[in-house]
């Protein structure tokens, strides 16, 4: 399985079966989809038409299984909604024996039904922007202790190019506030089954 991020909280997944692309809003921000044909097309929230390229759009709670892909999306609060509104959609998705959540813009008090819905956790995709549109540091740190994946990708911070509706915290701003050992920084993370450690580690992805 490869990992590849390209800005705000889109991540692009390729399996040998399959490719996931995640949260593909980019034309919003003045960028490029990165949505390809006979893509399997994931949504956090609000999202744009990703037109004939998606193979298949999932943008609400359920369970599927496609292309040998595991994925159960559930409900959640979005950061700005409120807390009797559950308008985000959070995804466990298991590919190639790997285990990978994404949370999206979503409220950091996540309760046990969620957690349990989510399970184990090999890799966990994450915001850290904050500045009141999505979790910061805090509440990233937060979930991540109640989750304890073995590796944290962040996503949605400020790095210099996009520019966001909101503001968002810098990349070093994020990792001090997250206070977690980091592992090299990458264009793209290959993973395979038994690949990581026990110790949850940070690993920050380079814009495509």
């Amino acid at each position: 399985m490869e990992i590849q991020y390209y800005g705000a909280n889109c991540v692009r997944i390729v399996t040998k079966k399959a490719s996931i692309t995640i949260d593909d809003n980019l034309a919003d921000l003045g960028l490029k989809s990165v949505t390809k044909k006979g893509d399997i097309a994931l949504f956090t929230g609000p999202h744009g038409d990703p037109k004939e390229e998606a193979k298949l759009v999932i943008d609400r709670p359920g369970e599927y299984e496609v292309s040998n892909i595991s994925v159960n999306a559930v409900a959640a609060r979005a950061h700005i909604d409120e807390a009797s509104t559950k308008a985000a959609t959070m995804f466990k998705l298991i590919c190639e024996d790997i285990r990978v959540a994404v949370l999206g813009h979503i409220y950091p008090d996540l309760k046990d039904a969620q957690l349990e819905a989510l399970g184990t956790v090999d890799v966990l995709i994450v915001p850290v922007g904050g500045n009141g549109y999505t979790l910061d540091p805090v509440g990233a740190l937060n979930i991540i202790k109640k989750i304890e994946p073995k590796l944290v990708i962040p996503t949605h911070y400020d790095d210099g190019a996009i520019s966001y509706p909101v503001p968002q915290q810098p990349l070093e701003e994020a990792i001090k506030g997250l206070a977690m050992e980091q592992r090299e920084t990458a264009g793209k993370i290959k993973i395979k089954p038994g690949d990581l450690g026990e110790v949850a580690q940070l690993l920050v992805l380079e814009r495509q």
